[in-house]
């Protein structure tokens, strides 16, 4: 692990394997680097990948204050410690982030699997209202079952493969304040990226993440859309080679 320094002082960590074309990884909202865990082996032959533990998470460290553009002025941060300009992968709530980078440019490509934006009718909502009424009960598991529930249109939480022993219950107020980010996100009126972008979306992804693609894709003038078959919100651990697939084709077409 390495570390870089933030613009208000924090502190975060990396992890950097492989060696060829920079790629940056930022996971969402219920992981850590090690969300990218099973996606990372297939990347490493040909690029130089670099995973950040988001702020209040893993190794990195975390500030009293919080909003977006701290997380954000984190990921750049990163990426200006990156030799040569890399592709920026976010996944989910890391999608949201990376989008904010992207706009300044500095990269060779941006790709966004179902960033955390809320458009149209799904607009209003108060997932993180309701998450904080759990934690104020106590009721951790709760909060987090809510959290997979609304966000990933996960039905039964507790029948995933990796609940409870893989779930950060740890993390709940670190989830709870990025979902009051997400509920405030406005996507700019003449939003534009200097690079081109990948959109990823999985064919039975959650509808209102499907169509925040969907809507990128109408704003974009240089963004393509790939549909992952027969997976959800998560195929970076339950499907990485189909992912894989899909960035090293991106990679070699933004070469």
């Amino acid at each position: 692990m390495f570390t870089v320094e933030s613009a208000d002082g924090t502190e975060i960590a990396c992890e950097r394997t492989g060696d060829g074309q920079p790629l940056v990884l930022v996971h969402g909202g219920s992981g850590t680097h090690h969300s990218w865990d099973a996606l990372v082996p297939l990347l490493t032959e040909a690029f130089t990948v670099v995973a950040p533990d988001r702020r209040g998470r893993g190794e990195s460290g975390d500030s009293d204050a919080y909003s977006l553009d701290r997380e954000v002025a984190d990921v750049r941060a990163v990426v200006e410690a990156v030799e040569g300009e890399p592709i920026l992968f976010g996944h989910s709530f890391g999608g949201l982030v990376s989008l904010e980078v992207a706009s300044d440019g500095g990269l060779a490509g941006t790709i966004l699997y179902e960033p955390a934006i809320l458009v149209g009718e799904h607009r209003g909502d108060d997932l993180a209202a309701r998450m904080d009424a759990h934690l104020d009960e106590g009721e951790r598991r709760e909060a987090m079952a809510a959290f997979f529930r609304d966000s990933g249109e996960v039905d039964d939480p507790e029948r995933l493969p990796f609940w409870p022993e893989g779930v950060n219950f740890h993390l709940a107020e670190t989830v709870v304040r990025e979902n009051y980010a997400v509920e405030d996100y406005r996507l700019a009126d003449d939003l534009t990226l200097p690079q081109r972008t990948l959109l990823l979306t999985g064919e039975r992804g959650p509808t209102h993440l499907r169509d925040a693609v969907r809507e990128l894709d109408d704003r974009l003038a240089d963004a393509e859309v790939a549909e992952l078959e027969s997976v959800g919100h998560t195929a970076i651990f339950s499907d990485p080679a189909q992912v894989a697939t899909e960035v090293r084709r991106f990679a070699a077409a933004v070469r």
